[in-house]
């Protein structure tokens, strides 16, 4: 009954999560969720990237087994994280809307400090996560060392941890950024671009405890050079703080000229 009463109310947060092949990981994962916002009216967003072991299936029976703030959307074809996420984000109802990986390695504990965050910094616009302690492969490090670094010394974001996936982010300055894939991985240099406020704060992180990663070795670092150079053109051809005013003064009447 409780739960019910959430769903029904107009949530104070959203939780988007993309999915592809994430069957084993969505029930743990969303019980989580429903236990670190407690009673904070909330919805949560899965957004199925064409997925093709059990993940809808298994959505659609959490739902009905007392999860009526779960929402379930669905790609037609896989079009990749940025897409879901993004999907997920303009389908929302709430403000402010959090994001996390469906793989379960974020937790969904740390919520309620980006929450806490936001509040102690009400002009910040994204609240990103910082992983201080990784649990990965030692390859999976390096590689995310690498592409962090670089990404950095190139955007000069000041953010620790641009690929972390769990985040707190306001949805109507989301949405006014300009879309490209693998946009994901840009955040906190596009909502700088947008004149808006970006903070760190740490969270924890978990080992994969089910299913199999996504990535392999050239997503991360390779395929990401390209975009950090348009990341970089936006920047330099955006001209941020514009106001626009609307004159509503009176026109003094003119003379009539014989």
């Amino acid at each position: 009954m409780q739960s019910t009463l959430r769903a029904a109310a107009q949530p104070a947060i959203s939780v988007v999560v993309p999915v592809c092949n994430e069957a084993d990981n969505v029930a743990p994962l969303v019980r989580e969720i429903v236990q670190a916002l407690g009673p904070v009216p909330h919805e949560i967003i899965y957004v199925d990237d064409g997925s093709t072991d059990g993940t809808v299936e298994v959505a659609r029976r959490v739902r009905a087994e007392g999860v009526p703030q779960l929402r379930l959307l669905r790609h037609s074809f896989r079009s990749g994280q940025s897409a879901a996420v993004a999907s997920g984000i303009r389908a929302a109802r709430a403000e402010w809307i959090a994001t996390l990986d469906g793989d379960g390695q974020n937790d969904p504990a740390d919520l309620p400090a980006l929450m806490a965050a936001r509040q102690q910094h009400p002009a910040v616009r994204l609240i990103m996560g910082n992983r201080v302690a990784r649990r990965d492969t030692a390859m999976r490090r390096l590689q995310s060392r690498v592409a962090n670094g670089v990404r950095s010394r190139l955007l000069g974001d000041g953010t620790p941890d641009t690929g972390c996936g769990i985040k707190l982010l306001h949805r109507e300055t989301f949405i006014a950024l300009p879309y490209f894939d693998h946009m994901h991985r840009f955040l906190p240099a596009l909502f700088q671009r947008a004149g808006a406020a970006v903070i760190s704060v740490p969270v924890r992180h978990r080992s994969r405890e089910r299913g199999q990663s996504k990535y392999g070795l050239f997503d991360r670092l390779w395929v990401g050079i390209v975009d950090i150079a348009g990341v970089m053109w936006l920047r330099r051809r955006f001209r941020s703080g514009l106001a626009v005013v609307e004159d509503l003064q009176a026109s003094s009447p003119q003379e009539t000229i014989r």
